[in-house]
C-alpha cells in the first residue's frame, strides 16, 4: 500500500494540476494546505492513487472545517472507466449463476479505501459540473432497499440528475461507481 517516491511525486503533480485547473470546485482553499494533509496521510494518498489509476480524476470538492478534513471525489466526466461493469456488492456478485462480473462496486471501493457516494453527495457533485451524461454510477443504497434485492444508481440526462433502481446483481458496461475519501 506504499507508493514509490516516483508514484507519489507523479500523483501529487496530477492532483495539484487538477486542483489549480478547477478552482470553482474548492473556492477559498489553497493547495499548500491540501498537500500538507496528503503528505501526513500515506494511506489516503494510496487511496487517491487507486482513484486516479482507475480513471476517477479525484479532486477536492469540499472542506470539513470542523473535522479538519478535505473531501476528494471522483470528478471524471463519466463514471470511472476502470470501475465499470460491476454489480453492486459481494452478495449480488455471488448470487449470479453465470456471466459474473469481475467485482462489485462495494468490494472495489473497500479495497481502494474509499466510500461510494451517497445520493446527496452525487447531487452535490453535479452542482460543480456535468457528470455522467453518457454513463451512470452506483450510489450507496439504503439497507431496506438492499434487503429487498435492489440497488440505486444515478446519472445526468436532459440537464437533470436522476435516481434509479435496478437489481443489485445487474451490471452494464456504462455503469460504474464514484467514490470519495476524506483526508
Amino acid at each position: 500500500m506504499d507508493l514509490s517516491p516516483e508514484q507519489r511525486e507523479k500523483l501529487l503533480g496530477a492532483l495539484r494540476a487538477r486542483f489549480e485547473k478547477n478552482m470553482n470546485r474548492h473556492v477559498g482553499l489553497e493547495w499548500a494546505q491540501v498537500q500538507a494533509k496528503l503528505e501526513a496521510n500515506a494511506d489516503k494518498l494510496w487511496s487517491l492513487h487507486e482513484m486516479e489509476r482507475t480513471g476517477g480524476e479525484p479532486d477536492v470538492v469540499d472542506h470539513d472545517k470542523k473535522a479538519g478534513k478535505f473531501i476528494f471525489c471522483d470528478c471524471s466526466a463519466e463514471s470511472p472507466n476502470g470501475r465499470r461493469s460491476v454489480c453492486y456488492d459481494r452478495e449480488a456478485l455471488e448470487s449470479r449463476k453465470e456471466h459474473k462480473p469481475e467485482d462489485s462496486a462495494i468490494g472495489m471501493a473497500t479495497a481502494m479505501g474509499i466510500e461510494l457516494l451517497t445520493e446527496e453527495q452525487y447531487r452535490e457533485l453535479q452542482k460543480l459540473g456535468c457528470f455522467d451524461t453518457k454513463t451512470s454510477s452506483w450510489v450507496k443504497t439504503p439497507s431496506d432497499i438492499r434487503k429487498l434485492g435492489g440497488a440505486l444508481f444515478c446519472d445526468r440526462r436532459y440537464d437533470t440528475v436522476f435516481l434509479y433502481h435496478n437489481g443489485a446483481e445487474s451490471y452494464y458496461a456504462a455503469r460504474g461507481f464514484r467514490g470519495s475519501v476524506r483526508v
